[in-house]
């Protein structure tokens, strides 16, 4: 007599949530590129992180790191950031602070960055209306000079000449 035995198969069904499901979770490889000699720690919320000049040529440019100091720059320390592997300064008054080639590390609020550049936009301006007005006093009605323009346009060749 012939007995059949009859086997089931349980499947698994997969229980968590597709929004723990994200592309994120699956990156990708990224291609491959020459790294960079200024890489820096993701800024905390509310700062930004920029590279000051701390020398030039083995000689200490003082005089440009403490007017960042001063205005509200803070250097950044290599222990704040565990996770992150960066070039620190070994010996001297920076010892510890992120810095590669004469640049170190700072933050700054983005409050007080958005300020600066409203700032130097300002500066910009008024030189450049400045500027006019100077050209503007020579003017004379027999060579009248015309409002200067200040856009530029490139163009690529131009049209084919037809054989």
């Amino acid at each position: 007599m012939l007995t059949l035995i009859r086997e089931e198969k349980t499947t698994m069904v997969d229980q968590t949530p597709r929004t723990s499901q994200t592309r994120e979770k699956q990156s990708r490889r990224k291609p491959w590129r020459p790294p960079s000699s200024l890489d820096a720690p993701p800024a905390p919320e509310g700062f930004i992180h920029r590279w000051i000049r701390e020398s030039v040529m083995g000689f200490d440019d003082k005089k440009n790191l403490s007017a960042r100091l001063r205005e509200g720059f803070e250097l950044v320390r290599a222990d704040e950031y565990p996770d992150f592997e960066a070039p620190t300064i070994q010996d001297g008054k920076h010892a510890g602070v992120i810095g590669v080639g004469g640049l170190v590390l700072a933050r700054f609020p983005v409050e007080s960055a958005k300020e600066r550049k409203k700032f130097f936009e300002k500066k910009t301006e008024d030189q450049m209306t400045a500027v006019d007005n100077d050209l503007m006093r020579e003017n004379h009605p027999s060579m009248p000079i015309s409002k200067p323009e200040r856009q530029s346009k490139i163009t690529f060749g131009g049209k084919k000449a037809s054989k």
